[in-house]
């Protein structure tokens, strides 16, 4: 896996996923769309740990930096 995911990219999903999560425990968000708030942040963390998402294979995104020759 070669790592797709730039440091802004990655920083902003992390954020993202802690709120999420954040919410789910603090009971704000409950029931279905609690867990699927709660999946959605263990995933945004995980690909942000990992630097690769498979959805940005899937449409050819690509937000890490190039290196330069």
């Amino acid at each position: 896996m070669k790592k797709n995911m730039g440091v802004t990219d990655r920083a902003i999903r992390l954020v993202i996923a802690a709120v999420l999560i954040g919410l789910y425990f603090s009971g704000t968000v409950t029931g279905t769309l609690g867990v699927i708030a709660l999946v959605v942040g263990g995933v945004f963390t995980l690909t942000t740990l990992v630097g690769f998402c498979p959805l940005y294979t899937l449409v050819g995104m690509n937000t890490c930096p190039r290196a330069k020759a």
